[in-house]
């Protein structure tokens, strides 16, 4: 079936979650992976959406909607508000969501000199498990990072996390130093080893079409 016309959200890039005013801990993804997803789709005659958190947007398609998020409560918010306000036929949720928040924020800046500090975590909620329970007709890929994994591992992860959450499909990616491997996880298919983020994208976007 043709992309044309389907209404497609994205989110990419890091998320933040603060530290104190001026602190915060984020994570190293480059949002490169959703980028390419939209301006690909984009150009397919797809509306595209882009939830895009602290990561460079330089030459961006034009016809690509893009709101920006920083926080983790930024993305929980946003992704929210346009899943229940539009209806959207497909959401490829590929940030790199922060998995841990500080149990207390700190008001203004802490000390710089303090000799040290404890810094204590819980962890955050699933936002893939938030909205896929609500919205039974939304095609959801979701993403599954774990470095260093090993293919039956990788793909044994992406499973659970498909069979937890009602993921139509799982891409299931990891790194060995500057090595990318990414394999494609669907209930009755599976593509890879996929060896840059643009044959991911090209497989993603083949397998969606083949699906809805």
């Amino acid at each position: 079936m043709a992309i044309k016309n389907k209404r497609i959200l994205i989110t990419a890039g890091p998320t933040w979650v603060p530290i104190d005013a001026v602190r915060v801990i984020s994570n190293i993804a480059t949002g490169e992976t959703g980028v390419l997803l939209a301006d690909k789709l984009t150009k397919l005659g797809a509306k595209v959406t882009l939830l895009l958190g602290p990561a460079e947007s330089c030459c961006l398609n034009k016809n690509i909607r893009l709101i920006r998020f920083k926080f983790f409560e930024e993305l929980k918010n946003k992704l929210g508000k346009e899943l229940k306000s539009k209806k959207y036929d497909i959401l490829i949720h590929s940030a790199a969501v922060s998995d841990f928040r500080p149990v207390v924020t700190y008001n203004g800046k802490i000390n710089s000199q303090k000799k040290s500090f404890v810094l204590k975590l819980k962890a955050t909620p699933k936002l893939i498990g938030l909205f896929k329970k609500r919205m039974h007709s939304l095609f959801v890929i979701a993403f599954k990072f774990k470095p260093q994994a090993k293919t039956e591992s990788l793909i044994r992860e992406a499973k659970i996390l498909q069979n937890k959450y009602g993921c139509d499909l799982v891409v299931a990616n990891t790194t060995f130093g500057n090595r990318y491997l990414a394999y494609i996880v669907g209930k009755s298919c599976l593509s890879g080893p996929l060896g840059k983020k643009e044959h991911l994208a090209q497989g993603l976007i083949k397998t969606i079409k083949n699906i809805i």
